[in-house]
């Protein structure tokens, strides 16, 4: 305890640092309290059913992501998907087209074209979304009443243009974060979104378990093997493996250069949280069968059950096997061997035991495929890991935490946050956050989170 009080007091006493951590704060508080702030024509008594209907598939996530926005209407609803949707469609473009590959390569300038493109994309993205809100809104609201009908000629533009600038606004804030606050600007807010339904849904636990007897050493033990699998998501998102890498000895006048052995880091979860995200995205295509006439028979209402319920066994062995596949995929998307091979090559490093060039590639591509295994399987087990929790009788709320979106990016993300406030004090000789070694965080493209 002494030790963390020294620990906020050196954190405290860095002018920067302390700044840079008011400036995150009164941020996410702005966007806290936006997410409560309703849209304009919306009857508030009956926000209860778009929060019934917004309680699972790809609405489920994108509320997720939104910290509870979208389930309540507000001029927040949209959160900051649009713009992840955009940032990984140019994400895969800078993978597969060339003149994205080219701007890539140009420095600074060809990210700011990026950052542009993506920003253009937004404003695309968020205006398609916010009509199928519009129409969202209607639809589960029509017997309630939830559109006010002196309002319901200006509904359509005005929430369409309200949910439009109000994303961009969450954009601007995460980028403001990103620049002058703690840094991961997106990740930070989709990660508040995350922890504001902790509280709630820890309550609801508690309660649940509280009220027969018991039940409190259950709760005691779900908490134990919560802590236990937070843990193994830490390693899962700093497990390493190092290639060794040797430069060649130069002489330069009277000056040497290279000949120190450095080590390639590949990483057990290069794709982070995609695969999970893609996954849950295709196992929700099934259940548009509803919108038909196959809905109607028992074929479609079998798939229906299947694709609607998470604690279904053959529910989570697709899931399991779709987000295998799609670690695979991402990886090899943003990952390239030969990329790396040619990097090697041109400064004049090499892989001892190995030629440079095309067998280096060969092996680093070998390597990258025998830790991805394991990390593809560990990935899956974590996607399923909250439908597990939820057949032992952990509540439907509380359950998303135990694995999932939500515990990968919270992970993640505290990790990252953590090694910039470490790195802060390191730069003035101050002690770090933990004697028995430095927190890593992980170095991946904004679209990862």
């Amino acid at each position: 305890m002494k030790n963390l009080i020294k620990t906020l007091k050196n954190i405290w006493s860095i002018e920067e640092l302390r700044s840079k951590i008011l400036y995150t704060l009164i941020l996410i508080f702005i966007y806290r309290v936006g997410t409560h702030i309703v849209l304009p024509g919306i009857d508030p008594t009956a926000l209860g059913q778009v929060a019934k209907q917004a309680s699972g598939g790809i609405l489920g996530l994108i509320d997720t992501f939104a910290g509870g926005a979208f389930s309540q209407a507000s001029i927040f609803a949209l959160g900051i998907m649009p713009y992840i949707s955009a940032s990984i469609f140019i994400q895969l473009m800078t993978v597969l087209v060339p003149q994205f590959q080219k701007m890539q390569k140009e420095g600074e300038s060809g990210r700011k074209k990026i950052n542009q493109w993506t920003r253009y994309l937004t404003v695309g993205v968020t205006v398609v979304q916010a009509s199928a809100y519009v129409a969202y809104l209607k639809q589960i609201t029509a017997q309630s009443g939830g559109v006010m009908p002196g309002y319901a000629d200006y509904f359509w533009l005005s929430t369409v243009v309200t949910l439009t600038a109000g994303c961009l606004f969450v954009m601007w804030l995460g980028e403001k974060i990103t620049d002058k606050g703690l840094g991961n600007g997106t990740s930070l807010i989709i990660m508040i979104g995350i922890l504001a339904r902790l509280p709630q849904s820890f309550l609801q636990e508690l309660t649940n378990k509280s009220v027969r007897s018991g039940q409190i050493l259950v709760f005691i033990i779900e908490i134990a093997v919560l802590i236990a699998i937070i843990l193994g998501c830490i390693l899962l998102v700093q497990g390493t493996r190092k290639i060794p890498v040797n430069y060649a000895k130069q002489i330069v006048g009277n000056r040497q250069f290279g000949g120190a052995r450095q080590f390639l880091p590949i990483k057990v979860n290069s794709a982070g949280v995609m695969p999970i995200i893609f996954a849950q995205a295709i196992m929700f295509l099934p259940t548009l069968f509803n919108l038909t006439s196959l809905a109607k028979t028992e074929t479609g209402q079998g798939i229906n059950r299947i694709f609607t319920d998470h604690t279904n066994v053959w529910y989570m062995t697709i899931y399991a096997v779709v987000v295998i596949g799609f670690t695979f995929l991402y990886t090899a998307l943003i990952f390239n061997p030969k990329q790396i091979s040619d990097n090697l090559k041109q400064n004049n490093g090499f892989v001892p035991g190995v030629k440079p060039g095309q067998p280096t590639a060969d092996y680093i591509g070998a390597i990258m495929d025998k830790v991805t295994l394991p990390g593809a399987f560990l990935l899956a087990l974590v996607g399923i890991l909250p439908g597990i929790a939820q057949l032992l009788g952990v509540t439907a709320g509380f359950s998303t935490f135990y694995g999932g979106t939500s515990l990968l990016i919270m992970v993640a993300v505290i990790l990252d946050t953590l090694q910039q406030i470490e790195t802060q004090l390191l730069m003035r000789q101050y002690d770090g956050l933990m004697k028995s070694g430095r927190i890593q965080g992980r170095t991946v493209t904004q679209a990862s989170y």
